[in-house]
């Protein structure tokens, strides 16, 4: 029988090898990549079993990317892992399509453990937050959506490039549009967040996981 496929995704290359000395001898190992992009074309390419995927990647985070894999209409099961602790991210981790959030500083076990749990279609997060995730969707009735909630997956795109740095003629060549549909983008979400320079759109994507520090 053969081993279960994982690709690996993380923006730290020692973080990378430490994952691969701790999966090889269970699992199959078919890559690592470093930024959202190239987990986006490797998957498509080598279609893993499971992904093991941080959150805060260049060019395009983990979450944007797991919902592209999902539109793409990929069965890849996606386990991430991450040292975010707020329940805001798992949330997002989950109606993106992910099985499994788990904490770096877990234990190496949880981590098997949550790729297992995926494998058989079942969730699994990290104890320490699973409480405070549980109050989150339960007062989400009481949130209000039409800030974070309301940007499309493009306008998400823009605003972790915009975040990082990049200027509207390179954004439009890695999205492949033009450089007007860029400032449409960008402009359109400031004025439906209410922000009003660059410096608060980066704050922004900051804060929710868009773009990490």
């Amino acid at each position: 029988m053969s081993k279960t496929t994982v690709l690996l995704a993380d923006d730290h290359r020692i973080v990378l090898e430490g994952l691969r000395g701790l999966l090889e001898d269970k699992f199959d190992i078919v890559g690592a990549v470093e930024d959202g992009r190239e987990l986006l074309e490797q998957t498509q390419k080598l279609r893993p079993d499971v992904i093991v995927v941080d959150i805060g990647m260049p060019l395009l985070n983990g979450i944007d990317a797991v919902i592209q894999i999902k539109k793409a209409g990929l069965d890849t099961k996606v386990v991430f892992l991450t040292m975010h602790q707020d329940a805001m991210y798992a949330k997002e981790a989950f109606e993106a399509g992910a099985l499994g959030f788990v904490l770096k500083h877990s234990a190496p076990s949880e981590l098997k453990t949550a790729i297992e749990e995926a494998l058989k279609g079942n969730t699994y997060i990290s104890p320490a937050i699973a409480q405070e995730l549980m109050h989150l969707y339960r007062d989400e009735a009481d949130l209000k959506a039409g800030t974070f909630g309301s940007l499309t997956l493009r306008q998400r795109e823009v605003m972790q490039l915009l975040a990082e740095g990049k200027s509207a003629k390179e954004i439009a060549k890695i999205l492949h549009i033009s450089t007007r549909t860029v400032e449409f983008h960008k402009y359109n979400m400031m004025e439906q967040l209410g922000i009003k320079t660059s410096a608060e759109l980066v704050h922004f994507a900051i804060k929710h996981g868009i773009v990490s520090i």
